[in-house]
């Protein structure tokens, strides 16, 4: 036998060993290690966190308004002294004011609720989303698991092939020598034993390949210590009644996120159309103001002095001086003055909209464009769902009927294989005849395990449209 299907076959059966651990992992398992793993997963976790933000500030902005202001000037030259209300020349001058200003919306077209819902609703549907991904995943997982498991058994049916045909070989060498056989028998049954370990190595190869592919939907960063557990499958292949399809698409309907985020993001566009209709209705605010202010040339009036002022001359040029009343003042400290100047204010704002140049009414009409868009796309994923549903209800039907017609066949070529193999000891048969039973007794055999995984695959996921956990 050639050197190089010794050494395919020692590097293939040295993948076991790398791959086995101190532990398998269950299907379960893998799911969840996807679920904490998965790139998609965490972006989508992103987004959904941003959606929580976008409905927090929303909320938040429904509250009054607060805000604070200061401004300090400095000001040189001509400038109205507070205190006399006169200009003054070459006068430097620091002045202070202080505000605090408060609004409130009485009624906008109910826009801010309007807003609120919307942003509600968007964050359940990004939720949806996300149950939607998680949801791909596991039935991704799932298969690549149940391709594991398949190659798995076919590679023990190669196996299990090449041990028979080398111990038919060891029949046929001695048959060979007793003269019984011609030598080309067993020339032919070794061309055999090394097609059918070419076949163990192909299937081993395949079986690594379903190992990679699981490995990376895991986003494992080595395969070292990974081995999957190999349940028992029988149970699961009790034949129990499909329920109708109808039943399963009304139960799917009311739980699957692919359904529920498309209703979420139908009620989301229709608030999105009640806030652009809310653009129409007249705008009340309320605003309240508070403030006051401080001058550093400003002074506080004290009381009123007696002053002696000229009012005339006399004929013989003699002044003529009156006493008459003066103000007197004195400093104005800086929190005298912010508690005497300050001032409140109360205003109401009504806003009614007479012409925009159609921008609202753009706005309506996209909104609506919007709606129309999110119908049609849950429209769409109804029809999707329950032709999915239809599609995997016409597949597990159809497996279970191969599966039954494998397992007759499988039985049968069983058996006429056990009958040729016996006359071929005897002689009585060619090796050519041989061969052709035992790889008819393959291909039954590999039909079956096709059947039995493509059965249980597509009951899983009916299972999985009706709520139920997926397991195997």
């Amino acid at each position: 036998m050639p050197r190089y299907f010794f050494a395919l076959v020692l590097m293939v059966f040295f993948l076991p060993s790398q791959l086995s651990g101190q532990d398998t992992w269950n299907l379960q398992e893998c799911i969840q290690y996807a679920f904490d793993h998965n790139i998609r997963i965490k972006q989508q976790n992103l987004n959904t966190q941003v959606n929580e933000k976008n409905l927090q500030q929303t909320r938040l902005s429904a509250l009054p308004s607060l805000n604070a202001g200061a401004t300090h000037n400095f000001s040189f030259g001509r400038a109205l002294d507070e205190t006399t209300y006169e200009f003054t020349q070459d006068q430097q001058v620091q002045s202070s004011n202080f505000n605090l200003s408060s609004s409130i919306t009485l009624f906008n077209g109910f826009q801010k609720w309007n807003s609120i819902q919307r942003d509600r609703f968007s964050l359940k549907a990004s939720l949806q989303a996300l149950e939607r991904l998680k949801n791909d995943i596991s039935l991704n997982v799932a298969s690549a698991y149940l391709q594991i498991l398949f190659n798995h058994e076919l590679v023990q049916v190669a196996r299990d092939q090449l041990e028979l045909i080398n111990q038919q070989a060891n029949r046929t060498r001695k048959l060979v020598e007793a003269g019984s056989l011609a030598r080309g028998d067993l020339l032919e049954i070794q061309a055999q034993a090394a097609n059918e370990e070419l076949n163990l190595v192909s299937f081993q190869n395949q079986l690594r390949s379903s190992y990679i592919s699981l490995i990376q939907l895991l986003e494992l960063d080595s395969a070292g210590g990974f081995e999957v557990e190999q349940p028992a499958l029988g149970r699961l292949l009790d034949r129990e009644p499909l329920p109708p399809v109808d039943s399963i698409y009304q139960v799917a309907q009311k739980q699957l996120p692919r359904i529920k985020g498309a209703e979420y993001k139908l009620r989301s566009q229709e608030e999105a159309l009640d806030i652009a209709r809310g653009q129409l209705s007249p705008r009340l605010s309320l605003n309240l103001n508070y403030g006051s202010r401080y001058s550093n040339i400003r002074e506080r009036l004290t009381g009123m002095d007696s002053v002696t002022v000229p009012i005339g001359r006399t004929q013989n040029d003699v002044p003529v001086y009156a006493t008459q009343p003066a103000p007197s003042y004195s400093g104005y400290p800086f929190w005298d003055q912010l508690q005497d100047n300050a001032s409140t204010s109360v205003m109401f704002n009504l806003s009614i909209p007479v012409f925009n140049g159609w921008q609202v009414r753009h706005s309506i009409s996209n909104a609506r464009v919007g709606v129309l868009n999110a119908q049609y796309e849950l429209q769409l994923q109804e029809s999707q769902l329950y032709k999915d549903i239809q599609t995997a209800h016409a597949d597990a039907l159809a497996a279970w009927k191969k599966y039954q017609a494998a397992s007759k066949t499988v039985e049968s070529r069983q058996e006429s294989f056990k009958y040729t193999s016996k006359k071929f000891e005897v002689g009585l048969v060619t090796s050519i005849e041989f061969n052709t039973a035992k790889n008819n007794l393959i291909r039954a055999q590999s039909e079956l395990l096709q059947a039995k995984y493509e059965y249980i695959f597509k009951t899983r996921i009916l299972d999985f449209y009706q709520g139920k956990p997926l397991t195997i």
